[in-house]
C-alpha cells in the first residue's frame, strides 16, 4: 500500500504545516535506531502522535489524499527519492552538515552522481567573457578527468559549467533552489540533456517556488557535495560570497581564480582570498586553469563521500 512507503510518509510528514526539518530529522533519527525498519516505524501512526502537537497530528492524518495526489504528480515527472537513513544517501551531506543535512530529497536522473568525485561551481550570474571561459575551461578539463560537476543551474557561470561538461560527455549535478516539479530543461542545454549523464536535485517541497532564502541553503548543499569549489567573479555581497564563506567555514579547499582584467564586480574574489581560498592560475604550458591542485584533492583516496550516518 502506497501509505506504508517510507518516502511517501517522510513527505506527508513535511507537508503537514508546522512540521519543519528539525522535527522530521528527529523522527527519522530515532527511526534509525529503533528495533523495526523505517518503513515500519513511519507507518506507526501511534508512534508518529508521539511527536505531534493534536493539531498537527490532526493535520497528518487528514492529509494524505492531497498527498497522493501530488505523490502522482512526482511519479509521473519520474521523481525518485532519498531519505537521510538510506545507504546511498550522500555521505559527504551527512560528514559536513551533521543535524543540518537534508533529511529529504528529491531527485530526477542518474542518483549514483551524487556519490560521485565532485567539483562544484558558483559564480556570477552576469559573469564577463573572460569569467564565463575561464569556467567553461575549468569544467571541460574536470569532466574529462572523470570528475562531476556540482553547480546551481543559474545563468552564467552556474549555466556555463552545467553545459561544459556536458559537452565534453562528462557529468553534472543540478541543485535547485526550487521544488523539483518546478523544473524545466532549459534552453541553454536542452540539446545536450541526458538524464544518464545528470541528476537533479532538490532538498525544497516540490511544489515550492524559488527563494533567495532556498538559494543561500542550496549552496550549502552544493559545497557540501563538493570535494573542492571554484568560484568565479564573486561580488562582495550576495550567493556567490557565502557559498565562498561556507566552503572555508565547512573546510572545503576553495579556488579562486585569478587573471588578467578582472570584472571591478569580481572583488569578492580578493576577499576569498584573503580569508584562506587558493588562487587558481593558468598554466604557462598550456594556456588553460592549472587545476593540478583542484586535481590533488579530488582524487585523494580518502574521500569524504564514504557514508558515516
Amino acid at each position: 500500500m502506497i501509505n506504508k512507503n517510507v518516502y511517501f510518509q517522510v513527505l506527508r510528514l513535511l507537508e503537514t504545516p508546522g512540521i519543519g526539518v528539525a522535527k522530521v530529522r528527529e523522527i527519522m533519527e530515532l527511526a534509525g535506531q529503533s528495533n523495526v525498519t523505517v518503513e515500519e516505524f513511519l507507518s506507526d501512526y501511534n508512534i508518529i502522535e508521539n511527536f505531534l502537537k493534536e493539531a498537527q497530528f490532526s493535520t497528518f492524518i487528514s492529509n494524505e489524499k492531497p498527498i497522493l495526489k501530488l505523490w502522482d504528480k512526482l511519479l509521473e515527472k519520474g521523481v525518485n527519492f532519498l531519505i537521510i537513513n538510506d545507504k546511498d544517501y550522500p555521505g559527504s551531506l551527512i560528514n559536513r552538515l551533521g543535524k543540518k543535512a537534508p533529511p529529504f530529497l528529491t531527485i530526477i536522473g542518474n542518483k549514483e552522481l551524487l556519490n560521485k568525485p565532485s567539483v562544484g561551481f558558483c559564480g556570477s550570474r552576469k559573469a564577463s567573457p573572460k569569467g564565463i571561459e575561464t569556467a567553461r575551461d575549468c569544467a571541460q578539463q574536470l569532466s574529462i578527468a572523470g570528475i562531476n560537476i556540482n553547480s546551481g543551474y543559474a545563468a552564467g557561470i552556474d549555466m556555463a559549467t552545467h553545459c561544459a561538461a556536458l559537452e565534453a560527455l562528462g557529468t553534472t549535478t543540478i541543485v535547485l533552489a526550487e521544488g523539483i516539479l518546478n523544473f524545466k530543461i532549459k534552453r541553454d542545454i536542452k540539446d545536450l540533456f541526458d538524464y544518464n549523464k545528470v541528476v537533479v536535485i532538490s532538498e525544497v517541497l516540490p511544489g515550492i517556488p524559488w527563494s533567495v532564502r532556498q538559494a543561500m541553503e542550496r549552496n550549502k548543499t552544493i559545497c557540501s557535495l563538493s570535494k573542492a569549489m571554484i568560484l568565479i567573479e564573486s561580488g562582495i555581497n550576495g550567493g556567490s560570497m557565502a557559498a565562498g564563506k561556507t566552503c572555508l567555514n565547512l573546510g572545503i579547499p576553495l579556488f579562486a581564480p585569478v587573471y588578467e582584467e578582472m570584472p571591478t564586480s569580481a572583488i569578492g574574489n580578493q576577499e576569498l582570498l584573503k580569508r584562506g581560498a587558493n588562487p587558481l592560475l593558468k598554466s604557462r604550458k598550456s594556456n588553460r586553469a592549472n587545476l593540478s591542485k583542484v586535481l590533488e584533492i579530488i582524487l585523494d583516496t580518502n574521500d569524504i563521500n564514504n557514508n558515516a550516518y
